[in-house]
């Protein structure tokens, strides 16, 4: 029976998922916090972890971490709630199989767990082993036969079902956007593929850079040689120059075995080295004399190892000015720049947001065995408007949630998370079209104050009741809280002296009486 460690510090909660995955098979082991989660997990080790991002002693971002440290190929999925699209993709770069967000739909959580612990299985069983990949594939993978479903008028919907007006241009397993910008990276990739040349893919986080590593490493002599991806930005000082290069038995405390770093296992392949910017000022040395030397050497080894590796590495900041400020070494960065490729964000590209919608609901239908045709009018305005910060990671989770929770033949708005569908009326400035990629720096700002049009758009339409009125203050004193703290819900929930579930349950009262 399989083990599944739940961290939460809701005891309902935790009592409800108990219950739950007990019913469905599952070994249900608990803990209320942080620190006792790691006191069981130096006696346990389980299957899968589940952990809310905010616990009371310790943020979700740290105990993932010290969960990786101690067991790097148990996935884990973190809960979390709507207004953390950014933390999760954060957690999902640190290492996090996948995230769910509250409130929790029982189908959703069964379908991920069963989809992490089969990707654990295979990783396990698979005939080249690969370290644990710390972010989620930053691309969708192209359905094994078909076409997306071709979108038909839905019945009992509101508003018309519409699918993608342009075209999937399929190469391998990459999806790429009809468009100009898209061939243009086509092209770069047929022409960059074939060559030994080490190569920079600069784009935001969830764009599809190992995607696109992937498609390079497809094109070139390598094709049948591994395919190594790390996320730089989630190893550790400690044990980053074990991770890549590997260590001898006795080298340091804890080395009971010795152990073939990435760099070694990707030999005569090649490896991906994703946020590389990250990686510390020793390690950026030894990197340098593998580029250089093509020769690495184990922690605490004595013998050199020849090493035939081709190196492609992403960021999502500009290495030239990381190494202006001192971050990244200037011969490294040159040593890599053989070639660059970027990655347009989702926002710069809106005709390619529908298209990319259809695909991922094609696919999502046949994980879950429905048959969801498209998408309302509606639907299809508010993903023109949203900015995505996640770009298509955040698109895809969108979609999947939508479809788990859509009954019809087309997704409606009400099957949208709160903060997209919602996304005008609650004001948000979009994001600046960004001419780097860097730009962590995608933050919702508030104007000063919404025109007064717009804000009684924004509000429950009352009927001139003493309830109505009542709904109204409650609805200006609330907006007013989440203005203040940049519409994160947590810090909202606290100045307003409510808990987060309240704030929640409010949100989605205004949401209800909208839609009425």
């Amino acid at each position: 029976m399989q083990k599944i460690l739940i961290v939460d510090d809701d005891r309902d909660m935790c009592l409800l998922l108990k219950r739950f995955l007990t019913r469905h098979n599952f070994e249900v082991l608990e803990s209320y916090s942080g620190k006792k989660a790691l006191e069981l997990l130096e006696t346990v080790e389980p299957d899968l972890v589940m952990c809310d991002f905010r616990l009371e002693d310790m943020e979700g971002n740290v105990l993932l971490g010290k969960i990786k440290e101690i067991y790097p190929q148990v996935p884990v999925i973190i809960i979390t709630g709507y207004s953390d699209i950014k933390i999760a993709v954060e957690v999902m770069k640190m290492g996090a199989y996948d995230y769910i967000t509250k409130p929790l739909f029982p189908d959703e959580i069964l379908v991920t767990i069963k989809k992490a612990l089969e990707a654990a299985s295979s990783q396990d069983t698979g005939a080249v082993h690969q370290p644990q990949r710390v972010s989620a594939p930053s691309a969708p993978s192209a359905p094994t036969g078909g076409t997306p479903l071709t979108s038909r008028p839905a019945t009992g919907g509101t508003g018309t079902v519409t699918a993608a007006p342009a075209q999937l241009v399929h190469s391998g397993d990459y999806i790429f956007g009809d468009t100009p910008v898209f061939r243009q990276l086509l092209q770069q990739i047929d022409l960059v593929g074939p060559t030994n040349y080490s190569v920079i893919i600069y784009g935001e986080s969830g764009s599809g850079k190992e995607a696109i590593a992937q498609e390079i490493h497809k094109r070139s002599k390598r094709k049948h040689k591994p395919f190594i991806a790390i996320d730089c930005g989630a190893l550790s000082k400690e044990l980053a120059g074990s991770e890549l290069f590997g260590h001898e038995k006795g080298s340091f405390t804890g080395a009971l075995n010795q152990k073939t770093g990435s760099l070694e296992l990707a030999n005569g392949g090649t490896i991906f080295l994703d946020e590389v910017a990250n990686l510390g000022y020793d390690i950026q040395v030894s990197l340098l004399r593998v580029v250089q030397e093509r020769k690495i050497r184990r922690v605490g080894g004595t013998k050199d190892i020849e090493l035939d590796v081709r190196i492609i590495v992403a960021s999502n900041e500009k290495l030239w000015d990381a190494a202006r400020k001192g971050k990244f070494r200037e011969d490294l960065y040159h040593r890599f720049n053989e070639f660059s490729i970027d990655v347009p964000p989702l926002r710069q590209r809106p005709d390619d947001i529908m298209l990319f919608a259809q695909h991922f609901l094609s696919v999502t239908n046949s994980e879950l065995g429905k048959n969801i045709r498209g998408f309302s009018a509606e639907v299809e305005q508010i993903f023109r408007n949203y900015v995505w910060y996640g770009n298509l990671r955040e698109l895809k989770n969108v979609i999947k949630r939508a479809t788990l929770l859509s009954d019809g033949e087309a997704i409606e708005a009400s099957s949208l998370p709160f903060e997209i569908s919602h996304y005008d009326k609650l004001q948000f400035d979009k994001a600046p079209a960004a001419a780097e990629p860097a730009a962590p720096a995608f933050v919702p700002v508030m104007p000063s104050r919404p025109a007064e049009d717009s804000f009684e758009t924004a509000r429950p339409v009352g009927d001139g009741t003493l309830k109505s009125a009542s709904i109204d203050a409650e609805y200006d004193m609330i907006l007013k809280a989440l203005k203040k703290v940049n519409f994160n819900k947590s810090k909202a929930a606290k100045l307003l002296n409510i808990d987060r579930k309240t704030l929640y349950n409010k949100m989605k009262q205004y949401q209800e009486l909208n839609n009425q």
